[in-house]
C-alpha cells in the first residue's frame, strides 16, 4: 500500500475448471485491500488477464505478475513471508508481529495464498504459518481478514489512480461513473 514497504501475494496452484473464480477473486481481493502486485503461477496466470483489465479500469496502482513455478519466488524471497493456511497460528496472535517486520523494519511481505494440498515447504520456509480462525472456509476470506488487519483498516480510504470508472458509494442500488464525472 502507498508508503509503506511492498505487499505482494502469492497464488500458490490453479486448479484448472475449479478454480477459475476463487484465482480471480484472491487477486482481485489482493487489489482492493491494499496490497501491491499478485504473482500467479503456473495454470493460475490464465486469470491475469481479468485483474489487470479490473485494474485498468478502475484504478491502480497494483500489478499482475505470472511465474511458472512458485518455488523460485518463494525461494529468493527477501523480505518477510506470511503463509495463510487454516493450521497456523492465530492471527490476533502474531498479527503485531508481522506488522512490527512490514512496517517498522520495512521488510516487503510475501502472503501465500494456497490452492490444493499445500506443499510441507512451503510451511517451512515461510516465516508466519497464519490462521484465520482455525476452521475450514475461503482463501479469499483469510486474505480479506489479513490484510485488513496488517493495514488496521488504512486500505479502506485508499487513493485510486488513472481510474476509467468509479463507484458511488449509496444505501440502495449501484452506481458505476466515469471518474471525470466523479
Amino acid at each position: 500500500m502507498q508508503g509503506d514497504p511492498e505487499v505482494a501475494v502469492l497464488r500458490l496452484g490453479h486448479r484448472p475448471g475449479r478454480d477459475e473464480r476463487i484465482t480471480t477473486h484472491v487477486g482481485l481481493t489482493a487489489r482492493a485491500l491494499g496490497a501491491d502486485r499478485v504473482i500467479l503461477a503456473g495454470d493460475g496466470a490464465s486469470r491475469a488477464d481479468t485483474v489487470e483489465d479490473i485494474t485498468e479500469r478502475f484504478g491502480g496502482p497494483f500489478a499482475v505478475d505470472t511465474v511458472e513455478s512458485w518455488r523460485p519466488t518463494l525461494r529468493e524471497w527477501e523480505g518477510s513471508v506470511v503463509h495463510l493456511t487454516m493450521y497456523g497460528e492465530e492471527v490476533q496472535t502474531v498479527e503485531g508481529d508481522i506488522r512490527e517486520a512490514h512496517r517498522e523494519r520495512r521488510e516487503p511481505l510475501l502472503v501465500v495464498v494456497g490452492a490444493e494440498k499445500v506443499p510441507f515447504d512451503v510451511y517451512e520456509k515461510t516465516d508466519w504459518n497464519v490462521g484465520v480462525t482455525n476452521q475450514p472456509h475461503s482463501e479469499i476470506a483469510s486474505l480479506a481478514v489479513f490484510l485488513d488487519r496488517l493495514f488496521e483498516g488504512r486500505e479502506l480510504d485508499r487513493e485510486w489512480e488513472d481510474a476509467e470508472k468509479v463507484v458511488v458509494p449509496q444505501a440502495v442500488g449501484k452506481r458505476v461513473v466515469d471518474a471525470d464525472e466523479e
